[in-house]
């Protein structure tokens, strides 16, 4: 249902904390204009984890309503509550999303019988495509090729975002699934190799600030041009390092802020880019192209 370079979108923040509903919109614009494929809108970039039920649901509809159908809006409704998560996508579904992202539970550590009985009564509860997504460098928590091969036979359960980094679990997943569970990376710095090895695309961070490179690589490893591809990630090297300097989303919002894209503005326990990393990834959006 989904490929290429799909943006884990940042909520713009005022210098107070308050949500920047004008540069959200700027940025949605952005997006479509610059050829990204899909929007993740309030998933672990878009500071999930420090908005408010309620802001959460405000700004997958302002998405929604900005985006218009123009491009797929998938939204992030994981929790490690399943009753909150079935009500986070049964909000994203009557908003009219065209997918929920839903990270595996995180602290409480289930196992992978609770995991697949987690995703399982989500699935049955709302009906609405669903993508499975794995960071167990976040979550505490792996979501096994073996449980995800279970969760393939569940139909609305279409994809998953795996983010441990190994690419070997790529033709794991999909000899168990048997081609039936369309696979996104979560690693930017893996995209190509991801791509060329069997996967459909990337939910990416680095996206977000230099969003034509990261279709036209995602298209290019798509199309088996090997070449191209990795010709264009060579001037995204920098950059996919340089924004994981700190927790993400911090180099993120700065980068945009640096590119006059949003304001400053980011949530505690999360603080502004410390000062050591200006430059590097000054130096990286520069590499990339993407600043002067």
């Amino acid at each position: 249902m989904f490929s290429g370079s799909m943006v884990a979108l940042v909520t713009p923040m005022t210098a107070d904390g308050s949500i920047d509903s004008d540069s959200l919109h700027n940025l949605i614009e952005f997006h479509i204009e610059s050829g990204t494929d899909a929007i993740v809108a309030v998933g672990t970039t878009g500071e999930s984890a420090t908005l408010t039920v309620a802001e959460h649901c405000d700004v997958v509809g302002q998405v929604v309503k900005q985006v218009n159908g123009r491009i797929p809006v998938i939204a992030g409704t994981g929790a490690n509550s399943t009753t909150e998560a079935i009500e986070l996508t049964q909000y994203a579904r009557d908003l009219g999303v065209d997918a929920a992202l839903l990270v595996t539970p995180y602290y409480n550590r289930p196992t992978q019988e609770g995991l697949y009985q987690h995703y399982k009564a989500i699935a049955e509860a709302v009906d609405v495509p669903q993508i499975l997504y794995n960071v167990p460098s976040r979550t505490a928590c792996d979501l096994l090729p073996e449980t995800v091969a279970r969760l393939a036979d569940i139909p609305s359960i279409i994809g998953i975002k795996e983010a441990t980094g190994d690419l070997s679990r790529v033709e794991q997943i999909n000899t168990l699934c048997q081609t039936k569970m369309e696979l996104y990376t979560g690693e930017d710095a893996n995209t190509v190799d991801f791509i060329l090895a069997g996967g459909q695309g990337v939910i990416s961070v680095t996206a977000n600030v230099a969003p034509a490179a990261m279709h036209d690589m995602c298209a290019a490893a798509l199309d088996n041009d090997e070449i191209e591809a990795r010709q264009i990630n060579k001037d995204l090297a920098l950059l996919h390092q340089g924004l994981f300097v700190e927790a993400n989303p911090i180099p993120v919002k700065w980068a945009l802020a640096e590119m006059g894209k949003i304001p400053t503005g980011i949530r505690l326990p999360m603080t502004e880019l410390s000062e050591q990393y200006h430059q590097p990834v000054r130096d990286a959006l520069v590499a990339a192209n993407v600043l002067n």
